[in-house]
């Protein structure tokens, strides 16, 4: 049984009459990701990078205070026992 021209024509109408909620909503999923999704995950990142930065700093200067400390304590039980 060959199909006729008419007969293709009408399972391609049929195809894309099934096929448009489909496309519509596959439209609608990439319109929510660009101007939704995408610049709140810009954002948790842009907020993420800029915490991280602050404790990467905040590392160096707790040791450097550390360090200070360490030091602060050597003087002071020096001078205690020179009393």
């Amino acid at each position: 049984m060959a199909l006729t021209n008419e007969d293709l024509l009408a399972i391609s109408q049929l195809l894309d009459t099934k096929l448009k909620p489909l496309e519509d909503r596959a439209k609608n999923i990439e319109l929510l990701l660009e101007n939704d999704t995408l610049p709140r995950l810009q954002n948790i990142e842009s907020c993420y990078t800029s915490t991280y930065r602050r404790y990467a700093n905040g590392i160096s200067q707790i040791e450097a205070m550390a360090a200070d400390i360490g030091v602060m304590k050597k003087v002071v039980t020096e001078h205690s026992q020179c009393q």
